[in-house]
């Protein structure tokens, strides 16, 4: 199994469609912002093979040379989204899901109706700027997972329930029904109404927050992709306890003045020893001294309904590989299993009807063995489903083949009361 982020260049491509304009181009290698440039002629070549095939009502959607992967999409006959990558091991889901990320990330911060009405492409390139720093993330090594996953990163705090209620009631203080306690780009608890939110907002709005350079208070203006890509809402951030922020979603009201320094008291300074018990949470997602066995290296567990998942490549971190090592192997294990061996994802597009008829017969298991066939060796990564819940294993070798899915299992269901 290639390791999907291993050293290797991205380039990822935006173009007015109708015009062929490039409006930005971003570049990474290995995982870091990289200044390369692609030659314009090659933009040029890229972009034209796209509108010669779409004239000939041909949709170009990816291509693969020796060494490279390409995927094209175009959004809402508007904008054309082009990404290249060289990185070892890169599969197309992984950078389709790239792609909508980064359409996302434009709405997000500019508005739909910018980027579907282009008026002015000199205004909008510098609009566009300040989506970058957020893109840029996508690029990169990023600790989170939700781009690929499409599901919200969380953490499990150890005082949930206490810390759930305080917030409940401050959002009522506060009068806005949206808000969400964030550590580190992921979701400690959130209203309701937040959990409520659709993708790809669900997932952006904490990892922009988590993307910002640090600030005691924010008013920043945002749009919804899903819910409201027109009209613009502000998202106020609030820092609690350093890289652990409040975060509101509202309308005009309320004024981030009337958010004082006394109704934040009010609310959690009887709760600082729980706060400061979320801090190590960003990592680690599960609190301390949960049992899990010695041989897991790293584990991804997706709650597919609610669109929720824990991510961690924290535990026995005095074994090998590295935590990013062990993130690229659970990312590149995630694509192959969704791409291959189990069921669409709910809000997936439909499936076929010949896919439809041999659902019962897709695998709701399946591992890897990963390194050299020398005993002791490697590693092996293990995934499960049952119901709405899939969780994926990075394993030492010493973990016997055999007892693969058992483990999977009981860890499974030991996790299962936390999503």
């Amino acid at each position: 199994m290639g390791e999907e982020g291993t050293e290797g260049t991205v380039h990822l491509l935006c173009l007015a469609a109708s015009s062929g304009v490039p409006l930005f181009c971003r570049s990474s290698r290995g995982g870091a912002p990289a200044r390369q440039q692609l030659p314009f002629s090659v933009i040029g070549s890229l972009n034209g093979v796209h509108m010669f095939g779409q004239n000939l009502e041909v949709q170009l959607s990816s291509a693969r040379t020796e060494d490279t992967t390409v995927v094209w999409k175009s959004f809402h006959d508007s904008i054309t989204l082009i990404v290249l990558s060289s990185e070892e091991g890169t599969s197309e889901l992984r950078l389709e899901r790239l792609l909508q990320m980064v359409f996302g990330a434009m709405v997000l911060l500019v508005g739909l109706e910018e980027l579907t009405n282009i008026r002015n492409v000199e205004r909008l390139k510098k609009e566009l700027r300040a989506s970058y720093r957020l893109i840029d993330s996508f690029l990169g090594d990023s600790e989170l997972i939700g781009d690929l996953t499409q599901c919200v990163d969380c953490v499990v705090p150890p005082e949930g329930s206490l810390l759930q209620e305080a917030l409940s009631g401050f959002a009522e203080a506060a009068g806005t029904a949206f808000v969400s306690l964030v550590v580190s780009g992921r979701v400690v608890a959130a209203t309701e109404s937040w959990w409520r939110l659709g993708m790809p907002e669900a997932v952006l709005l904490p990892w922009l927050v988590g993307s910002l350079p640090p600030q005691a208070a924010r008013d920043y203006p945002v749009y919804l992709p899903h819910g409201s890509p027109t009209v613009p809402h502000r998202l106020l951030t609030l820092t609690l306890l350093p890289d652990l922020e409040l975060c509101l979603l509202c309308g005009p009201r309320p004024p981030l003045s009337q958010l004082d320094a006394q109704l934040l008291e009010r609310w959690w300074q009887p709760l600082l020893e729980p706060l400061r018990g979320c801090l190590p949470l960003g990592p680690r997602a599960l609190p301390a001294g949960f049992p899990l066995h010695t041989d897991i290296l790293g584990l991804l567990l997706l709650h597919l309904e609610l669109k929720r998942c824990l991510f961690t490549v924290e535990p026995s971190r005095d074994k090998e590989p590295s935590p990013e090592h062990r993130r690229r192997l659970l990312r590149s294990f995630y694509t192959l299993v969704t791409a291959t061996h189990f069921p669409p994802e709910p809000g997936q597009p439909e499936e076929k009807a010949e896919e439809a008829i041999h659902r019962a017969q897709v695998a709701r298991a399946c591992y890897l063995v990963s390194g050299t066939e020398e005993p002791g060796t490697g590693w092996r990564l293990v995934a499960l489903q049952l119901g709405p819940r899939r969780l994926l294993l990075l394993l030492s070798a010493q973990s016997p083949t055999y007892g693969l899915r058992g483990l999977a299992t009981h860890t499974l269901h030991a996790l299962t009361p936390l999503l």
